[in-house]
C-alpha cells in the first residue's frame, strides 16, 4: 500500500509541475488550482506513505519518480531540450529509483 502511496503521490507531483508551467505562462484560477492542488495531494499521498515505509526510501523514489516524470513531461509538452546529457541522466534517476525500490 505505501508504494502506491508514493507513486501517486509522484503523479500528483507531475500534475503540480504541469499546473506550476501553465501558472507562469497564464495566471488563472484553474492554472493555480492545478499547480496547489497537484503539489497540495502530492505531500498528502506522501506523508500517508509514511504508515507502511521508511521515509528515506519514501521520500527518494518520491522525488526521483516526480523529478523523472516532470522532466519528460516538459521535454514532451512544453518544448524543453531533449540533449542526450538530458536523456543520460533521466535514465540514472530511473535506475536510482529502481534499485532502491527493489533493495528496501
Amino acid at each position: 500500500m505505501g508504494w502506491l502511496f508514493v507513486f501517486l503521490a509522484a503523479a500528483s507531483e507531475m500534475v503540480g509541475v504541469i499546473g506550476l508551467n501553465k501558472y507562469s505562462q497564464n495566471k488563472s484560477l484553474a492554472n493555480v488550482a492545478l499547480y496547489m492542488g497537484g503539489f497540495g495531494l502530492s505531500f498528502i499521498l506522501l506523508y500517508a506513505s509514511f504508515e507502511y515505509l521508511q521515509v528515506s526510501i519514501a521520500y527518494a523514489v518520491w522525488i526521483g519518480v516526480g523529478t523523472a516524470g516532470a522532466v519528460l513531461l516538459n521535454m514532451l509538452f512544453f518544448g524543453e531540450s531533449r540533449s542526450l546529457a538530458r536523456m543520460l541522466s533521466l535514465i540514472i534517476i530511473i535506475i536510482g529509483v529502481t534499485g532502491l525500490k527493489a533493495f528496501s
